[in-house]
């Protein structure tokens, strides 16, 4: 079954989706399965067949010339169905052997237009390339003669849609200006298990083909190991695992602390999913006493990672192994396990009334945003606990210099502050003193701390998953992406005692969202420069998605109001075309934005619920609208994000004024580009963009 074929099946409806189980449970049960199948007329590839669900649903089948093994490409309606399978031909790569498809009836309409624009005298896109290296990088002569006639990248990515995702990579990689043995390098690693070719391929060996093309195709052996992936879309993740998600995920161990980053939708959480789940099964196979810990920033996003490795893993003995906690809950319990005390927990609104009066009480002269920062960023960010451990900090990434007076003046409102909690804590706090007290115990409550979403963690929150592990092979898994930090938290995770030096693996293929919104939104992020947690420089070099679709629409309207109509009219059309409501999003700036957004999709007959809401139930078919914040960790086939206009997006109240920290204002930002980057790329197929009158700065 081709990755594609589930892309269709969860978008059909459960009557269409129940005569799919009973179509294919009933394939394996006859002798001359092939009976089924249907020839058609004109098709560019003999071995493509229909098979009916309904009179108005069709299966497009490859049935290669020998064996009994076939492949369910799409679920698609007549009229489709009959168009992909009549234009499509399929081959086996000549450098990875893996199955490729490609549209031959579209590459021969583009090739005439590309001849025509080829006439011009301007410069191939890939005249420094020679043949030899083109195809001794899988290039075949149909794609080569295409290639020599591109001039430009607006041409390749229009190509893109219509040849084998192995070819159009090495395009691309040639194009930006890799040399060829670097495009090999990201070649193999991209579709080869072990990074070498394979001694013999075979050009009509189809199911060798399909065989070696994991992360695209599932083998599934009878019908009910086929119903099994139907009844539970979780099961997809074991077959479609890329090569490199699964070398990564499943490396028998790694000497120390290890690290996989990558951007939106590559797969981070489904590797760090496995990584628990290998790390558990090691335990229970072995009989070893220990827990693995999976854990992540917020308590929404620790919720749906149980969730999820509820349905990944079966067996009891390795789920009772992996306990699921965000990184606050898990500081709250090891404190009370190491202090006997329950901490009062000082909310938000509380702190930062505390600042202000702190500030009018000692006639400091800084602003309470300046000093809340100041006491994060670096003094508990550097566990300082005198004025002299404060005066020895680093105080990197601040704009604002202090000189010995100044700081003598924040440590004397900080202190100011901390006698004014009589008793209370951040829940920083409660992280720093259960570091401090686990850092000096030998019995360490996890042997495994498996960690996602790790860019958005504070110092004293790793120094904390720093002391409930031993030091050792295997000790910490960390994956995130440096392009979606959403907090104000800045890291070295050196510096910290976890370095993940040769243990770095970074992703680059976007399973969710398609090219066309991933080109749009990385636009966001264009020109920041974004550290890698360790002192270095992220990049998205590479990043992209081998699904193609519409781009992302921008709507202009001249008040909310117009942009609410907008997106219920948009909204309606998603519904009506058979899109289930849960899976579309909404996301806002602000909370109270989103309450109209709800309002408005509830006066139009369109149900609609706040995420993470009470309501906000599994089984709720209803559209999700929440914060930019709330939409972290969630994926939506189709996804409005409404009101980024001048004034909004950034929120001014999220950004430090220039006067007050340069280099804070600057950082602020950023935060906000990865917020509106974060929204955008919850989108698999669709996304609209609305604003008002002014659009907001940070739109591309």
């Amino acid at each position: 079954m081709s990755r594609d074929f589930f892309a269709d099946y969860s978008k059909l409806e459960k009557s269409v989706q129940r005569a799919v189980d009973e179509v294919f449970g009933k394939f394996a049960e006859h002798t001359h399965a092939g009976l089924h199948l249907e020839k058609l007329t004109g098709a560019k590839d003999p071995r493509i067949r229909t098979i009916r669900i309904t009179r108005f649903w069709r299966g497009v089948v490859l049935t290669p010339e020998r064996g009994d093994v076939y492949c369910l490409l799409r679920v698609l309606p007549h009229d489709e169905a009959n168009d992909y399978a009549c234009s499509r031909r399929f081959s086996v790569n000549q450098a990875v052997g893996v199955l490729e498809v490609r549209n031959e009836a579209g590459m021969e309409s583009f090739s005439a237009a590309l001849e025509s624009a080829a006439a011009s005298p301007q410069r191939g896109l890939l005249d420094h390339v020679s043949d030899a290296d083109l195809r001794r990088l899988g290039i075949d002569e149909q794609v080569l003669a295409l290639a020599r006639l591109i001039r430009n990248e607006a041409q390749l990515d229009a190509l893109g849609a219509l040849i084998p995702e192995p070819q159009y990579l090495v395009l691309t990689g040639l194009a930006s200006g890799m040399t060829p043995e670097e495009v090999w390098q990201e070649l193999a690693g991209t579709f080869l298990a072990e990074n070498t070719k394979p001694e013999k391929i075979d050009p009509d060996d189809l199911v060798t083909a399909m065989e070696r093309s994991q992360g695209r195709i599932a083998l599934v052996d009878g019908p009910e190991e086929l119903l099994a992936f139907f009844d539970r879309p979780i099961a997809l993740w074991r077959v479609f695992l890329h090569p490199r998600q699964e070398k990564v995920a499943y490396r028998p161990s790694y000497s120390g602390p290890a690290k996989v980053t990558g951007g939106a939708g590559t797969g981070k959480t489904v590797v760090a999913l496995h990584r628990a789940k290998h790390l558990a099964e090691r335990l229970a196979r072995e009989g070893r006493p220990g827990l693995v810990l999976l854990t992540t920033f917020t308590r929404n996003l620790a919720a749906t990672l149980e969730e999820l490795i509820g349905l990944l893993v079966d067996d009891p003995a390795v789920r009772e192994r992996i306990e699921v906690l965000n990184v606050d809950r898990v500081a709250h319990r090891l404190y009370v396990e190491a202090t006997g005390e329950q901490p009062r927990i000082l909310s938000a609104q509380a702190e930062d009334e505390l600042w202000t009066r702190v500030v009018e009480e000692t006639e400091a002269p800084f602003t309470p945003r300046f000093l809340a920062q100041e006491w994060r960023q670096v003094i508990l960010a550097h566990d300082a606990r005198t004025a002299e451990e404060y005066l020895a900090a680093s105080r990197a990434g601040r704009g604002r210099p202090l000189g010995p007076v100044q700081r003598a003046r924040v440590w004397q409102a900080v202190s100011a502050f901390t006698e004014l909690l009589h008793g209370q804590s951040t829940h920083l706090q409660v992280c720093a003193e259960a570091a401090r007290a686990w850092a000096q115990r030998a019995d360490k409550p996890y042997a495994h701390v498996v960690v996602d979403e790790a860019q958005d963690l504070h110092p004293a929150q790793w120094r904390l998953l720093r002391a409930v592990v031993p030091t050792g092979p295997d000790d910490l898994f960390i994956t995130g992406d440096p392009h979606q930090r959403i907090y104000d938290n800045r890291v070295s995770l050196a510096r910290l005692g976890i370095s993940t030096a040769g243990r770095s693996h970074r992703l680059t293929v976007s399973y969710r969202t398609t090219q066309e919104i991933l080109d749009w939104a990385v636009r966001i992020l264009t020109g920041e420069r974004v550290d890698d947690l360790d002192d270095g420089v992220d990049t998205l070099d590479g990043y992209h998605s081998p699904v193609h679709g519409r781009r992302p629409e921008v709507v202009a309207a001249p008040d909310l109001d117009g942009q609410l109509k907008a997106v219920v009219n948009r909204v309606g059309r998603w519904l009506a075309d058979g899109v289930e409501p849960e899976a579309v999003g909404v996301a806002t700036r602000a909370g109270w934005t989103a309450d109209r957004v709800i309002t408005a999709l509830e006066q139009a007959g369109h149900a609609a619920v706040r995420i993470g809401s009470a309501a906000d139930t599994p089984d709720r078919e209803a559209v999700r609208v929440g914060t930019m914040h709330r939409m972290k960790g969630l994926e939506f086939r189709c996804v409005a994000v409404v009101d980024v206009s001048d004034g909004t997006v950034p929120a001014p109240k999220a950004v430090t004024p220039a006067e007050e920290d340069q280099v804070q204002h600057a950082q602020d930002l950023q935060r906000e580009r990865c917020l509106l980057f974060v929204a955008c790329t919850r989108a698999r197929e669709s996304l609209l963009v609305t604003h008002g009158d002014r659009p907001s700065p940070l739109l591309p």
